[in-house]
């Protein structure tokens, strides 16, 4: 299947209008720092075919170069300062207009269907419908934008994805220049209501900016142990999703906390897994779910501000606690630790960062979810209100999960109040889990 994707051209689309006298720097907290080696996100909408008569390519390209003249940091550069006198390094984002990497292919014989499989099953060439795999935050020192766009044109239907450096933005921010640039596309121009983002505004006391990184921090790490994984996607109804919920909560009782329908899925999933996960009771699991500080914050920032914001909440158990309390106290869990991520912890976190810097190696071929979940992404995310002029997305497909073990990455459904989770899982759990779940 690969050698029917043809790439047919590559270019850099920079901002409409970049005013050099007053470009930005942004500099980089703990939070984001600790992302250095984490592989770049991938998402991706799948299209039916518009009209043939509309020239997508020159129409997608024009209304991006305006919607990065909005989202202006995605146009930018990370760059690296040495600092000799104490054998540090610093970094920053250039916010100096150079534009994201826009790729045109075509896969002309694959089709919806192809890619839409029945049973949830992830097809392998759609990973070469994804413009970053295996790409670093790190590496957008050397070669690579902060942000890359793919737009491949199928047999009936067309794929638009993006691969994105977690250090210059998080989830809700990509989504938000998303809406941007598909407004901008099916209007033909900008809105006068459309506005530059407001940048992140925090800023912790007695931490100095920029942050020095030891220069034994930068060292290329030893090649990771490489896991193979498989993936499909998992459809959770509104009846499905209302019967976890209503279970979780009725075990719990006359607790405090309330389960949310997504840590009700979550939980289900987690425990499904880790029940056919091979891994001894005694073991330790971990189940990492991404928590949006924005409204969190001491003030709270805006909603609306543009970059990384995010802190992992992270619930712990033995296989066997989990299994023998079941789907409530697992849930329980998951939503104690999110609840505890507040501005202390935040601030905590930060000020022990850079006290003893370490950066974690979570590279290409690592097992970042070793015996746990990743839980990335959010069905909060409004993915199927784009339309850039040939209809809304039809559905949603996640980036190769780049050796990680265990990661589920959330969408919200094409029918309301479902959800459909990409799972990303080793392949010696696959067979089982798949069996079960």
């Amino acid at each position: 299947m690969v050698e029917v994707l043809t790439v047919i051209s590559s270019s850099m689309v920079r901002p409409k209008n970049i005013v050099q006298s007053g470009r930005t720097k942004i500099h980089l907290t703990p939070h984001d720092l600790d992302l250095l080696y984490l592989v770049y996100p991938q998402r991706g909408l799948l299209f039916l075919t518009p009209d043939p008569e509309t020239r997508i390519i020159p129409r997608l390209k024009a209304s991006l170069s305006t919607a990065l003249e909005i989202h202006f940091p995605f146009a930018g550069r990370l760059v690296k300062v040495d600092n000799h006198g104490d054998n540090t390094v610093s970094f920053h984002i250039d916010c100096d207009g150079s534009g994201a990497k826009f790729i045109h292919a075509k896969a002309e014989s694959v089709s919806v269907n192809d890619l839409l499989q029945c049973n949830g099953s992830v097809p392998d060439f759609i990973t070469h419908f994804f413009p970053a795999n295996n790409v670093e935050s790190r590496d957008a020192l050397i070669s690579e934008p902060l942000l890359a766009l793919q737009v491949t044109e199928m047999k009936d239907g067309v794929f638009i994805s993006f691969g994105y450096n977690h250090m210059v933005a998080d989830g809700s921010s990509l989504w938000s220049f998303f809406h941007t640039w598909s407004k901008i596309c099916l209007n033909g121009s900008r809105s006068n209501s459309d506005k530059l983002v407001v940048l992140k505004d925090w800023f912790l006391d007695g931490i100095d900016y920029p942050v020095h990184v030891p220069v034994s921090e930068m060292e290329t790490p030893p090649p990771s142990r490489k896991v193979s994984t498989k993936e499909r996607v998992f459809h959770f109804s509104k009846n499905q999703i209302s019967y976890l919920k209503s279970k979780a909560n009725d075990e719990i009782g006359s607790s405090d906390l309330k389960i949310s329908c997504l840590q009700a899925v979550v939980a289900y999933l987690w425990l499904s897994i880790m029940r056919h996960s091979g891994l001894n009771r005694e073991e330790e699991t971990q189940c990492k779910v991404a928590a949006d500080m924005k409204l969190r914050l001491d003030p709270p920032l805006e909603k609306e501000c543009f970059g990384n914001v995010t802190q992992l909440a992270v619930a712990t158990s033995t296989v066997g606690e989990l299994l023998d309390h079941g789907l409530g106290w697992t849930a329980l869990q998951i939503s104690k630790t999110v609840k505890s991520q507040t501005n202390e912890s935040y601030k905590t976190f930060a000020q022990n960062w850079v006290k003893n810097v370490k950066i974690p190696k979570i590279g290409v071929g690592s097992r970042l979810a070793d015996n746990s979940l990743i839980v990335a992404s959010s069905p909060l995310f409004e993915v199927y209100d784009h339309d850039f002029g040939w209809g809304k997305p039809i559905a949603a497909r996640a980036g190769p999960g780049n050796g990680t073990g265990g990661l589920l990455v959330m969408f919200r459904g094409v029918e309301e109040g479902s959800i459909d989770v990409h799972v990303a899982l080793n392949s010696s759990l696959w067979s089982d889990v798949l069996m079960n779940l």
